[in-house]
């Protein structure tokens, strides 16, 4: 297919123009104009750049692009490397966020309560990126804790009760730990995310609400790769989802 025909079948299956992000969604590096292979992964590091370039792929889709508001704009050191490979071969490489976390069913949301065994019930926070449900048996919190540490292959780090029952969850993969400040006001039991500040273990222990700290990565990996399948499966492209482990 071609890169615009992708790039507008992207922007529409994401809903791309909904949302208010911190990185521009879509193409963010133009390569070549005709695309067959495309590699998925959740970060666009170096060592995934390179990787997508020794199978020779025609495009790289990733959750973790460029050009962050936060970052510096000159194009030196790594970025000017990373750029510089991509340019070098050719490769066209495109960055969904916030609308890859949030699609109903190929986000990162999503996927990860499809892992989990989690009911989806509802949306809640900014731009609804935080969601709820319920698990269909109820289980201590150790237990839960116990069952994403062997789903996600990785141990989280966990603050609560090890006896209470969870039953309500919310979650919101990534680096979403600042959500925990109104997910703590809400009528869950406990609350899933990537990463932890200093804070969440006082709000943890005060508002009886159990914080799960399940892996930046590791909470962010399987919404790519489902996004890689659909259009593998929709355009009969070639797909290669490439898991560079990330223990943050």
């Amino acid at each position: 297919m071609q890169r615009q025909e992708l790039e507008a079948y992207l922007a529409q299956l994401l809903s791309v123009a909904q949302f208010k992000d911190y990185a521009p969604n879509g193409l963010q590096v133009e390569g070549r104009n005709q695309i067959q292979h495309i590699v998925t992964g959740v970060t666009a590091s170096q060592a995934l750049i390179d990787a997508a370039i020794a199978l020779n792929a025609d495009a790289l889709l990733v959750h973790h692009g460029f050009f962050w508001k936060s970052e510096a704009l000159p194009i030196v050191r790594t970025k000017k490397q990373r750029i510089a490979a991509l340019l070098g071969a050719d490769l066209n490489l495109f960055g969904y966020h916030l609308p890859l976390d949030a699609h109903p069913e190929l986000g990162n949301n999503a996927q990860l309560a499809k892992q989990l065994g989690l009911i989806p019930t509802g949306r809640c926070g900014d731009q609804n990126l935080v969601w709820l449900g319920e698990l269909p048996v109820p289980m201590s919190f150790d237990t839960f804790t116990r069952h994403i540490a062997v789903t996600l292959n990785r141990q989280p780090l966990s603050i609560g009760p090890a006896d209470q029952i969870v039953r309500q969850v919310a979650w919101c993969t990534g680096g979403a730990q600042g959500y925990f400040h109104d997910v703590a006001n809400l009528d869950v039991d406990c609350f899933i995310t990537g990463e932890a500040s200093e804070f969440v273990t006082h709000l943890a222990k005060e508002s009886g609400v159990g914080f799960i700290a399940a892996g930046h990565h590791a909470t962010e990996r399987y919404g790519i790769a489902a996004l890689g399948q659909h259009l593998a499966q929709h355009f009969g492209l070639q797909h290669t989802h490439l898991d560079l482990d990330n223990p943050v």
